[in-house]
């Protein structure tokens, strides 16, 4: 499976300990299988950073994972939802995970999560709310060990 990454620079070799904070799946190497996704990203880490271009990294990503301990969230919004509020909390959950598939939280999604994890909207409302915008998806990996054995470097491009 070809997954992508977002950045200011190529990543040949991931590594978690670049990972400088907790994000929807705590803290890991990331990648979508959506490109768009991925230049979305490296635009927006170039921007942020006053770079002239983004940078997304392709990888050729190993599918067998009968020895990984591997979480997919599906399209159960319930149990994803207070899993990312969880991690954004600095709960730890995360850890006992190699590899974590899931949606992402976007721009907009991002905020439909802000409104419930503050406790201004309640489940419900913000699950409703999440149907309504198209989501991404994103592949967290948590453990170098993970990433040593499943991911491998393709190539890379400018945006």
């Amino acid at each position: 499976m070809i997954v992508y990454h977002g950045s200011i620079r190529s990543v040949g070799k991931p590594d978690i300990l670049h990972s400088y904070r907790p994000l929807d799946f705590g803290r890991g190497f990331y990648v979508t299988t959506v490109r768009e996704q991925a230049e979305r990203w490296a635009k927006r880490k170039a921007d942020i950073y006053a770079k002239n271009t983004g940078i997304v990294s392709i990888y050729e990503m190993q599918e067998d994972m009968q020895e990984f301990m591997v979480k997919i969230f599906t399209d159960d919004l319930d149990e994803w939802i207070d899993f990312v509020c969880d991690c954004r909390d600095g709960n730890r959950i995360y850890e006992k995970y190699d590899v974590i598939f899931g949606k992402v939280a976007n721009d907009k999604v991002f905020r439909v999560v802000d409104m419930y994890h503050s406790g201004i909207w309640d489940k419900e409302r913000a699950i409703n709310e999440i149907k309504v915008y198209k989501t991404y998806d994103q592949i967290a990996f948590i453990t170098q060990r993970a990433i040593d054995q499943l991911l491998r470097i393709k190539s890379f491009y400018e945006v």
